[in-house]
C-alpha cells in the first residue's frame, strides 16, 4: 500500500489536533528525561520498553502509549503532568480509529485489527512506517492542494495507525519496498534522513520483516502498483489496493490469491532483511 489515503478531501468536522498532541508530549518526555538525567537507553530499561521506542515516542514518529504515560510519571518526576495527558491520547486514539474516511475506514478498522499485514510499495514509504516530517511533505505537495487543518488530520491519522507496532501480542509483519523510494528524498535532506533512520529501527524489530526490491532486477511480477495483504483474526486473508485515489478492499479468495502469489515472489526476488537493512544503512550514511 502507498499511504495515499490523503487522495480524497475531507470534511472540516473530521480534523482535529491529534498530531499536534503526540508531538508535544514527545518533547515534553525528551525535557522531562533530561532533566531527570536518564539516557533513552536508561529510561527504556526501567519502562521495560525498547531504546527505539523512546528515540521514536520524543521525534514525535510513535504515539506515547497511556500504559507508558503512567510507567513513566514517576520514574521522570513528572508530577501528574504524563498523567494528566492519559486520558486525551485515549481519546485521540479512539478517535482516530473511527474517523477515516469512509472509503479508507474499512481497511483501516480491519489493519489494527489483522492478525498478519504484508505491505508492498512502489511510490512511497508505506503510511504506517512514515515519519511526521515525511507524511507531512507527501500531503502538503499532492494537487490539489489541501488546506492546512486537513492536512494536520492526515497526519493525526496516520502516526495513530502506528501503534500497531506497541501490539503484543504482534501481529506478523513484513513490507517490500521498492529501491526507487528510497532514492526520493520526499520533504528534503533532513526530513529524509528521520525516515532512513525510521526505517531502520522497524528493520531491526524482531516482529518484522523489511525488504527492499533492487532497482536493477531484470524480472518483476508484479508492475501494476503498491497493495497490502491482511489476514483478520479468524478470517481469510483479504487484499487492499490504492490507485489513483480509488481504493478498493478484495475479498475474493481468487483475486487474494492472485496478490499473494505476486507478494510471495516478490519477496523471494528482494534483498534479504539483512541485506536490505545494510542498503538502508548505507544509503542513510551518505546523505
Amino acid at each position: 500500500m502507498s499511504g495515499n489515503e490523503e487522495e480524497r478531501p475531507e470534511r472540516p468536522s473530521e480534523v482535529d489536533g491529534t498530531a499536534h498532541l503526540f508531538r508535544a508530549l514527545g518533547k515534553i518526555i525528551k525535557v522531562l528525561r533530561k532533566n531527570a538525567g536518564l539516557s533513552q537507553a536508561e529510561l527504556a530499561d526501567i519502562t521495560h520498553c525498547g531504546e527505539d521506542l523512546i528515540s521514536s515516542m520524543e521525534r514525535g514518529v510513535r504515539t506515547p502509549q497511556p500504559d507508558f504515560l503512567i510507567r513513566a510519571d514517576p520514574v521522570l518526576k513528572a508530577g501528574g503532568v504524563l498523567l494528566a495527558a492519559v486520558d486525551d491520547v485515549r481519546d485521540a486514539l479512539a478517535r482516530a480509529r473511527v474517523r477515516h474516511p469512509d472509503w479508507f475506514r474499512d481497511f483501516a478498522d480491519e489493519e489494527a485489527k489483522a492478525v498478519a499485514l504484508h505491505y508492498y510499495a512502489v511510490q512511497a514509504v508505506p503510511g504506517i512506517l512514515q515519519t511526521p516530517a515525511y507524511a507531512e511533505a507527501v500531503f502538503r505537495h499532492r494537487r490539489p492542494l489541501y488546506d492546512e487543518e486537513t492536512i494536520e488530520k492526515r497526519l493525526a491519522d496516520r502516526l495513530a495507525r502506528q501503534v500497531i507496532f506497541e501490539k503484543w501480542p504482534a501481529p506478523t509483519m513484513s513490507f517490500v519496498i521498492e529501491e526507487t523510494v528510497l532514492r526520493r528524498p520526499l520533504g528534503g535532506r533532513e526530513a529524509f534522513r528521520e525516515q532512513l533512520r525510521r526505517l531502520v529501527e522497524v528493520a531491526r524489530m524482531r516482529t518484522v520483516h523489511l525488504q527492499i526490491m533492487p532497482i536493477e532486477r531484470e524480472e518483476h511480477p508484479s508492475l501494476g502498483g503498491s497493495f497490502t495483504l491482511l489476514t483478520p483474526k479468524g478470517r481469510r486473508e483479504v487484499a487492499y489496493t490504492e490507485i489513483y485515489g480509488h481504493s478498493r478492499l478484495i475479498t475474493d479468495p481468487e483475486e487474494v490469491r492472485m496478490y499473494t502469489e505476486r507478494y510471495g515472489i516478490i519477496r523471494a526476488q528482494a534483498l534479504t532483511p539483512r541485506e536490505s537493512l545494510e542498503l538502508i544503512e548505507k544509503m542513510l550514511g551518505e546523505l
